[in-house]
Formats: structure tokens, C-alpha cells, sequence
């Protein structure tokens, strides 16, 4: 595995890529942070740390608003707006490219996964509705991104319990992978049967095999 970085214009502004690229890929999954943290976030170190070695290269993306040092994510539409102008460098390696991401970045990635023809949809803790309240459902969101996708969701999650989430249906069913104990950032108490590595490895491994039978 190789490790670089690469600065890119967008609409939105100025992104950071960094690449943990596989020796023989056969797809490329750009994942991004949520509004709360950056790249730093447990769940993307191990995507990027594993997954090369099964043949996917890792993108994991900066956004304009976090290279800008601004505190407050930007809106939705502008979030979109910056995902799309990176799409030419996430496809520039020539291969299908899974569109991913955590939390807000999620979404991002299921609203514009079919205009883009993602080759699938990684949403890693997706924020079903804000905590305490269910009735803000945004799972029209993840329903509608058009492309097979996966979800990976804390046990805990406040911002959605996998039991919460919808029965898949539609042409392309999600599928959905619980994280046993996990919260929003798939922490896991200490006091928990689980413990953080195996949090970590389930969605490693989750995610690796999901991949693995997508077309490449």
C-alpha cells in the first residue's frame, strides 16, 4: 500500500484527499467525515488501514469546510456541490468508485450516488434523525440513493438504532450491519461484552466482503 495526498478544487472550496491506494485495485471507495470530526475518525483509520490489502483503494476525503478550518459543517447543498467536483479524481485511478462516507457524509454520498453512478453506497453510522427525534426521519435519503448500498450502525446510535431503520425494498435493498454496543462514533464501553477491536473489525470485515461481491 501506498499513502499520498492530493489537494483539489471543488465548488465549494479547496478539498484534501488522501489515498491509500492497493497494488492491484479493482475499486476505488472515496469515503468522507461527518459534520463532527475529520478523517481522524476511528472507523475510516481502519477502512483505510485494511482494505487495500483486499484490493480497494481507500479516498479518504477531507471537505472544503474542514480544510478551511471552519468549525460548522456547510449546508447540504453545498456539501453536495463539493462532493461532485471531486468525483473526476476519485475516478481518475479508472476504476468503480463506491461512494462513501460517515454520519453527514453519508448522505451526502446516498443523495448524489445515482446521478454520479456510484458503483454502491457505504453509509457508516447514517443519521437516521437527530437524537430524540424519530419523527425527523431521513430515510428517504438512504432509500432512494439507487445503487447497492450498506449501512454499518452502532447498536446504541442515538442518531438511529438499526432496529429503527426501515425494511429494505426497492430494486436495490440496503443491507445493514450492527455494531454491537457501538454510539455514533462506534465507541464501545469498556464495560461491554465487545470490545473496541472487535467493533472495529467487525466493520472492517463487514465492509471488506460487501465490496468483494460488488461488480468490478
Amino acid at each position: 500500500m501506498t499513502t499520498r495526498t492530493q489537494s483539489v478544487d471543488t465548488p465549494a472550496g479547496e478539498a484534501r484527499l488522501t489515498w491509500h491506494t492497493a497494488p492491484r485495485a479493482r475499486l476505488v471507495l472515496a469515503v468522507s467525515h461527518g459534520a463532527g470530526g475529520g478523517i481522524e475518525a476511528r472507523d475510516l483509520q481502519a477502512l483505510a488501514a485494511a482494505l487495500p490489502a483486499r484490493g480497494i483503494t481507500v479516498a479518504l476525503v477531507e471537505q472544503p469546510w474542514r480544510v478551511a478550518g471552519k468549525k460548522v459543517a456547510a449546508a447540504p447543498k453545498v456539501l453536495d456541490e463539493g462532493w461532485r467536483g471531486l468525483w473526476p479524481a476519485f475516478a481518475g485511478p479508472g476504476l468503480p468508485v463506491v461512494a462513501g462516507g460517515r454520519s453527514a457524509g453519508a448522505r451526502v454520498a446516498c443523495r448524489t450516488a445515482a446521478e454520479l453512478d456510484a458503483a454502491g453506497v457505504l453509509a457508516l453510522a447514517f443519521p437516521l434523525h437527530p437524537p430524540g427525534r424519530p419523527e425527523k426521519s431521513r430515510a428517504e435519503e438512504l432509500t432512494g440513493a439507487g445503487r447497492p448500498t450498506l449501512v454499518v450502525q452502532g447498536g446504541r446510535d442515538p442518531f438511529g438504532r438499526p432496529d429503527e431503520f426501515p425494511a429494505p425494498a426497492g430494486p436495490h435493498p440496503y443491507e445493514l450491519v450492527e455494531v454491537a454496543h457501538g454510539d455514533h462514533g462506534f465507541a464501545v464501553p469498556k464495560r461491554a461484552a465487545t470490545t473496541q477491536e472487535d467493533a472495529l473489525r467487525t466493520i472492517t470485515e463487514a465492509v471488506g466482503e460487501w465490496l468483494a461481491r460488488l461488480p468490478g
